[in-house]
């Protein structure tokens, strides 16, 4: 699989002042994913670096780590582990809770979603403050597999998430 010629990805990433309360500003990504060229070159991107190997599975962070996740999963012919939020899983679960802005969530995967010593990639749509995806790591170091890396369509460097998850290698496709 070669990647496409050069794209810029934010031409397909739309501002939404005031979204989701007045204040921020939200990157839209269904613009890109609406973009079949767009996505295709998205996915391509995250999955280059892989193509040779490397990885033994794909965890996607819910929901929108699965829109990235899965055909990055499908493209290197590996399983695609989900990490989702609590209940909705419907088997045996290691359960991480984890600091919000206002408040705390937790993140569920399957108990026997992956084996010991599995090397794989973490992918979610968007880098923020990066509690997410440290809790998500976390769940994998618990079942003993290695994070190789984490892949992020667009990392908000403002918020530096990249230093909460310092010592993990870090993937984003766009920053602002």
């Amino acid at each position: 699989m070669k990647v496409q010629r050069e794209l810029d990805l934010r031409a397909y990433i739309r501002d939404v002042p005031d979204f989701p309360q007045a204040g921020v500003l939200f990157r839209d990504i269904t613009p890109l994913l609406s973009d079949p060229r767009a996505f295709s070159y998205a996915v391509d991107a995250l999955t280059s670096p892989f193509l040779n190997g490397g990885l033994d599975a794909v965890v996607g962070i819910e929901s929108r780590g699965f829109l990235f996740g899965a055909p990055l999963a499908y493209r290197l012919h590996l399983p695609f582990v989900p990490v989702r939020k609590s209940g909705k899983l419907p088997s045996r679960l290691m359960s991480i809770e984890y600091a919000l802005e206002y408040g705390t969530s937790q993140l569920d995967i399957h108990a026997d979603g992956l084996q010991p010593g599995q090397r794989v990639a973490i992918v979610d749509d968007v880098l923020a403050t990066g509690g997410t995806a440290r809790a998500a790591a976390e769940l994998v170091e618990r079942l003993e597999g290695k994070v190789v890396a984490m892949l992020f369509l667009v990392e908000l460097g403002f918020l530096n998430g990249r230093a909460r998850l310092a010592g993990y290698d870090i993937h984003s496709l766009v920053e602002y």
